[in-house]
């Protein structure tokens, strides 16, 4: 068989895998590796679909550019298809989208416009809306509209469905999807509703978007929040048919987190937040059945995009989605606690180079030294500014010669006042035990993110 030619000839064919080391009840769980895909995601086959029939209408000129309103994996989709056809392409996305999605998407060429993700539509800073207005604005600029665009859902109808119905076998009982777009769940029900009558289909929806609800009652109130990105709406996507959705099981960021990182553990596969959400549904569905059925969901993009955020422990605690042992004092608000190896640190012997090197690498301005457990001093950008003056030779001093000796700590038994009392004289909080080791920093923003924890 020949070698493609261009990266474009790998999108879609993505292989199937049965699940075989998580608790499906007296079901088998299939999941369709759509992180497999060259751009990483599902979204490659709605993006290659959505350009081709752009070119096919006339309405994409050579060399022309592309908009499109994302907050999810699309905009790397389009991203890719854009850069090897010779498109020029501007998103907007929500400021909730992962770094690496952002980096990724930079990489390849891409104008990335960020907006507000605390907006609805309507608001003229809605990712969708602000899309829409520069489209107006560029001069020949084509507006893709994923939202509303036919060749999104026509990409599943012709490409994601049969591939599913063949290496399924041709058994399907059911179908675990999210609605982001609404291109997944109505090209694929187009498809069962054509070949396959009785395969149900099952939404997976985060909790805090209107799709469950309008799934269950018809209706749906406001829209609340969620961290998963890519899927859950507050409204109801035009591409999405639901009416052959049985059931919808809302998935809390917390279980889709978790369910996103066991099947990394049990099964091997790195998948994205939305795709745990998919997982959490499935499984949800699967051990609520009382016969056997054959069920299949999709891992909808890789996980790779994610480590900085769902797979990172810090940043689940930070967000509330991971939890610490508690004492019932200051030690509560540390997230990187020095027990436990997560504070960045120093010691006296360390370089200058060193203590400037891991500053730059956690992207922090000041470091605590430690030595035997104990704070001995701390060192800041100004410490190693003064310092150095400008001559590259004084990198190699020791932190000694640098840090700042004179510092305050706070037993983990003070007061709330206390801490406060160190915060509002510039301080971080040292916090120490009764044998004065060191447990870690508490900063203005751990006590902001614990209390908004305890409103939660």
């Amino acid at each position: 068989m020949a070698a493609p030619r261009s990266v474009l000839e790998l999108i879609g064919n993505t292989p199937l895998l049965e699940l075989t080391h998580l608790d499906t009840g007296p079901c088998q769980l299939f999941i369709k590796l759509e992180n497999q895909n060259p751009g990483g995601s599902i979204k490659d086959r709605v993006a290659l679909s959505m350009i081709e029939q752009a070119e096919k209408q006339g309405v994409l000129q050579p060399g022309g550019t592309i908009i499109e309103a994302t907050a999810g994996n699309t905009g790397i989709g389009l991203a890719l298809v854009a850069a090897m056809k010779g498109y020029k392409l501007i998103l907007v996305v929500p400021d909730k989208m992962s770094r690496e999605k952002i980096y990724h998407l930079r990489a390849l060429g891409t104008d990335v416009r960020l907006t507000r993700s605390d907006v609805g539509k309507g608001h003229p800073e809605y990712y969708q809306d602000y899309a829409l207005r520069l489209s107006k604005e560029i001069s020949g600029a084509y507006y893709i509209d994923q939202f509303n665009n036919p060749a999104n859902s026509a990409a599943h109808l012709a490409t994601t469905g049969p591939e599913i119905w063949q290496q399924m076998e041709q058994n399907v009982d059911a179908v675990v999807v999210g609605v982001g777009s609404g291109g997944t769940l109505g090209g694929l029900s187009q498809y069962f509703k054509e070949i396959s009558p009785h395969t149900e289909f099952i939404l997976a929806d985060p909790k805090g978007s209107i799709l469950a609800d309008y799934v269950e009652h018809g209706h749906y109130d406001e829209a609340g929040s969620w961290f998963v990105e890519g899927i859950g709406e507050d409204f109801v996507p035009p591409l999405g048919d639901f009416s052959q959705v049985h059931h919808a099981y809302r998935i809390t960021d917390a279980e889709a987190f978790a369910c996103a990182r066991d099947l990394l553990l049990t099964e091997g596969i790195l998948a994205g937040s939305s795709s745990g959400t998919l997982l959490a549904a499935a499984l949800r569905y699967c051990r609520a059945q009382t016969t056997a059925k054959r069920v299949v969901t999709l891992a909808c993009d890789s996980g790779n995009k994610y480590l900085s955020k769902m797979f990172n422990d810090y940043w689940l605690l930070e967000q509330g989605l991971r939890s610490q042992p508690q004492e019932n004092n200051l030690s509560d608000y540390i997230t990187y606690r020095y027990q436990d190896g997560a504070t960045v640190s120093v010691s006296p012997q360390d370089t200058l180079q060193i203590a400037y090197s891991r500053m730059r690498l956690y992207d922090i301005s000041q470091l605590p030294v430690i030595e035997n457990d104990q704070i001995v001093g701390l060192i800041d950008e100004w410490d190693l500014m003064h310092t150095i003056q400008a001559n590259s030779l004084h990198f190699s001093l020791s932190v000694t010669e640098a840090m700042t000796n004179q510092v305050h700590t706070l037993n983990k038994k003070a007061s709330l006042a206390q801490l406060m009392a160190t915060f509002d004289v510039g301080h971080v909080a040292l916090i120490v035990d009764d044998n004065n080791r060191f447990l870690g920093l508490v900063t203005r923003t751990d006590v902001l993110n614990a209390w908004r924890q305890q409103l939660n």
